[in-house]
């Protein structure tokens, strides 16, 4: 816990992740937020809801690498000042909102959405010395996985004693103050060594966007396709068990498990390769489909729980490390369109599965789409150039490495 002690000892970075989370729980409530406006307030389907719902996920694919390039130009402040603005025009006019026009403005929502997790991660790599970066990145991965337990399920319980109308407004009142409250901060984007290297320009995209950068995008689409899927074929295997009530505590203990597996992989004394993490991941969770009733189905998560921080983590320092200084911004807006586009693809490949099969069979598609990625993954990052040295301790530790590189690369 020493490591972690000293990560938040660093000047501003305690009230960066507080009010991250803030924004960031806000963020992954979004989505159920609309659901329930489309369904309880408009009284349509769900299948209309899921348009919106698309809608702002691709927005929010589109856009992130698009406002990471503005990050690099105007700075974070700017940028976060402009989405907030977008955002609070966009929530408080939900409720008032037909369909077709809803299903247009949460698309524009989405590519306007508040840059907090991008940013996070950019002043995570610059407030950090190599040292504790590894174990910052665990409690930003923590912080995510926080935010996907408390935003939804806070939504819902607001749903209950409120009108989904108050609701979106209260999901676009966190939005806004979490942005605020970042840009209030306004966290350094670069280490006073990069300095220099921003001030010279962007550096030309075939220059960074390598076989290593891609191996890293093409992990963190496979991690989030494999928890999309892993969501979904939770709820059919419960379904057929008919326990549908108990997917909450499933999705809790999930959600526990991986807290746990954040901390514990931020505080071990060396990394692990990403894609070796990722393939872990999917292996681990191919199994979990023997499982059929949520007794065995909460012990069956655990194993996945423990691997999902971990590898998440593994991907955010990987982009910190690959990303040049000037570019840093437009590389970890790529990371979340990978993330993003991982989430759209997840689900309905495991959907597809299940309904050919049994449940099981979303949990096997599931883990064999992370394994396949982690697969491309270790291949590609071998083809990189040998001559980034900082950059491919984020792939794994060289035999021939000397022993100061080792200790540092230990973190």
């Amino acid at each position: 816990m020493t490591k972690y002690r000293e990560v938040l000892a660093v000047p501003g970075m305690a009230s960066l992740l507080g009010v991250s989370l803030l924004a960031r729980a806000a963020i992954t409530a979004d989505v159920m937020a609309l659901t329930l406006y489309v369904v309880l307030g408009l009284d349509l389907s769900y299948a209309a809801a899921g348009g919106v719902a698309a809608a702002l996920t691709a927005g929010v694919a589109l856009g992130g690498p698009l406002l990471g390039r503005m990050i690099d130009w105007r700075g974070p402040r700017t940028v976060l000042l402009a989405t907030v603005v977008l955002q609070v025009v966009f929530w408080l006019s939900v409720p008032s909102l037909p369909y077709g026009i809803l299903l247009g403005a949460a698309f524009v929502a989405g590519l306007s959405m508040v840059p907090a997790q991008a940013v996070t991660r950019q002043a995570i790599a610059a407030m950090t010395t190599e040292r504790h970066r590894r174990a910052a990145f665990a409690l930003e991965s923590v912080q995510g996985e926080l935010s996907y337990l408390v935003g939804p399920a806070l939504v819902i319980l607001a749903a209950a004693e409120t009108s989904p109308g108050v609701v979106a407004w209260l999901v676009g009142a966190a939005i806004a103050a979490g942005g605020a409250g970042i840009a209030l901060l306004n966290p350094p984007l670069r280490a006073e060594g990069e300095a220099a290297a921003g001030a010279a320009g962007r550096p030309p995209r075939r220059e960074w966007l390598d076989a290593r950068l891609l191996a890293v995008l093409l992990m963190a689409f496979g991690a989030t396709a494999l928890l999309s899927g892993v969501d979904l074929a939770i709820v059919a295997t419960l379904q057929e068990a008919g326990q549908v009530s108990w997917a909450a505590v499933v999705v809790a203990v999930f959600g526990g498990a991986s807290v746990a597996g954040g901390l514990i992989y931020g505080a071990l004394p060396r990394p692990l390769p990403t894609w070796l993490l990722l393939g872990l991941l999917g292996l681990v969770t191919i199994p979990a489909g023997l499982a059929h009733d949520w007794p065995w189905l909460c012990a069956a998560v655990v194993g996945v729980g423990l691997l999902t921080a971990p590898t998440l983590s593994a991907v955010a320092d990987a982009v910190s490390r690959l990303a040049p200084p000037g570019v840093r911004g437009e590389v970890t807006g790529l990371q979340s369109s990978a993330q993003s586009a991982g989430f759209a693809f997840g689900s309905p490949v495991v959907g597809i599965a299940i309904d050919a099969s049994v449940p099981a069979g979303g949990f096997v598609a599931a883990g064999l789409a992370a394994l396949a990625a982690a697969l491309l993954g270790c291949l590609l990052s071998r083809r990189g150039p040998q001559t980034r040295a900082a950059a491919s301790t984020a792939f794994m530790v060289p035999a021939t490495a000397s022993r100061r590189d080792r200790e540092t690369t230990s973190g």
